[in-house]
């Protein structure tokens, strides 16, 4: 550029030009620096090109032929997809500038029916190779919450609903009342980046715990992964304790539990021996007919949740009053659902897809760019030297979004300035400190009356 600009100057004014060329190769020098050190586009930042390839070869979905929309560039529209929700699917496609020019050498904009064709011709495997790809390199330069040395993490589940076709109807519906078919995922979570490590999702008919026993292994060394009691069961936390190395569990007592206490440490500290259920000695003959855990009562409980039992067995090494305290942190994972469902998928309760394999491509796409926002927000919090929780999600979301769309055909002399912009925001998305979270029990909200009524209810009334 910089050698055609002089022989533009060279055969016109010489004198009118130098000043100008002098400030354009200023800009240009400017530009290219800036550049070369950071990626301006969001998801190549974080996804090398290389990973996209490796996704799409290592499940055979690789283009054969020269096209204008390979299965490389349907990867890069599922994850605008999950990130640009109010948009649809050509549009960003356009804004990605995802379609390869012509044999001409022109780039007319791809039929909608192209697109779509491309899309489902990818599948849903490049995605969930993309996924598991990504969140184990990006796991190793995050950092966790640690409580007695070992990384915290949180399981839980949540449902997607999907369009109410036939090839979606396999999912089921989560009640008999619901009309449209749901999607349940279970996924494990940091309770400190709210980064998805691992995640594992398909028909609501299946049980919370049988998607959890599919991300058994997936947590690191030295870590306590928390629980809801709906995962208890002796054959999942029996195999997740013993996927990793020093690899431990946390889950609340239920109400009806029968236990025998084998030792004490103290009045609220004791090691406990279960019976293992007949269908859960038939599912796994090797579990035995009993099983161990560490039992801690909460001394003044509130609510329902009366203790928990854990893996940490050694009270020298996992204090009762560190792992008393440690369980609330499972909330994060809530929280991390709540912006995942309101913000980026923009509070539309139902997927785009029409056919399952769609449906398990979109989810992965979603999760996939989620972690990319949290990615980004980490960032933003190392270089103002806050924690993650305290950058704001939503307006971290929408700077990357914007991000997207100013990038795509944007003169490259407004690049320095658009990224210093976006950076210098960053301090904008910064929270207040959060307070000391308060124990409040769970209630039974009251039903809506549809009708009139004789009499007021409690929970009306006003004093």
């Amino acid at each position: 550029i910089e050698r055609s600009f002089r022989g533009f100057i060279i055969g016109h004014n010489e004198s009118c030009g130098l000043f100008f060329m002098s400030e354009f190769l200023k800009e240009l020098h400017v530009t290219s620096e800036f550049c070369a050190e950071h990626d301006i586009d969001g998801f190549t930042k974080h996804i090398p090109l290389e990973w996209v390839e490796e996704a799409v070869k290592q499940t055979g979905r690789a283009s054969v032929r020269k096209r204008r929309f390979p299965a490389e560039q349907a990867v890069w529209l599922v994850l605008g997809i999950g990130l640009l929700r109010n948009r649809s699917i050509p549009e960003v496609c356009d804004k990605l500038e995802l379609a390869f020019p012509d044999a001409k050498g022109n780039l007319p904009p791809l039929a909608t029916s192209s697109i779509i064709k491309g899309k489902e011709k990818l599948g849903a495997a490049p995605m969930k190779y993309l996924f598991k790809l990504t969140a184990a390199q990006w796991e190793k330069s995050q950092d966790f919450e640690e409580v007695c040395g070992l990384k915290l993490l949180s399981v839980d589940g949540t449902q997607f609903k999907t369009q109410d076709t036939q090839d979606n109807q396999h999912f089921g519906y989560a009640q008999k009342t619901a009309n449209f078919p749901s999607v349940l995922a279970v996924t494990l979570m940091s309770t400190r980046s709210h980064l998805i490590s691992d995640a594992a999702f398909g028909p609501v008919t299946n049980s919370e715990i049988h998607y959890a026993q599919q991300l058994v292994g997936s947590t690191p060394d030295n870590s306590l992964t928390l629980f809801d009691r709906g995962f208890f069961s002796a054959e999942l936390f029996t195999s997740w304790q013993g996927a990793s190395i020093n690899s431990h569990w946390l889950t609340p007592i239920k109400s009806k539990m029968r236990y025998d206490i084998v030792d004490s440490y103290s009045e609220y500290d004791h090691v406990i021996e279960m019976p293992i259920s007949p269908q859960a000695k038939k599912a796994a003959p090797y579990l035995g007919d009993t099983w161990q855990a560490r039992l801690i009562l909460i001394p003044s409980p509130k609510g329902e949740i009366k203790g928990f039992i854990t893996s940490c067995l050694c009270p020298e090494t996992y204090p009762l009053k560190d792992l008393l305290d440690v369980y609330w942190q499972r909330w994060e994972i809530e929280q991390g659902y709540g912006e995942l469902k309101q913000y980026q998928l923009s509070n539309k309760p139902v997927l785009r897809s029409l056919k399952s394999e769609s449906v398990y491509q979109e989810i992965w796409g979603i999760l996939t760019s989620y972690n990319i926002v949290r990615l980004e927000m980490a960032e933003m919090a190392k270089a103002h030297k806050v924690e993650p929780l305290r950058i704001s999600f939503i307006n971290a979301l929408y700077l990357i979004q914007d991000e997207f769309i100013w990038c795509s055909g944007r003169s490259p002399g407004t690049v320095p300035k658009k990224l210093q912009d976006l950076r210098e925001n960053g301090k904008r998305l910064i929270l207040p400190k959060k307070r000391k979270r308060k124990s409040y029990p769970r209630t039974v909200l009251g039903k809506t009356q549809k009708y009139p009524v004789r009499y007021k209810r409690k929970s009306a009334t006003r004093s």
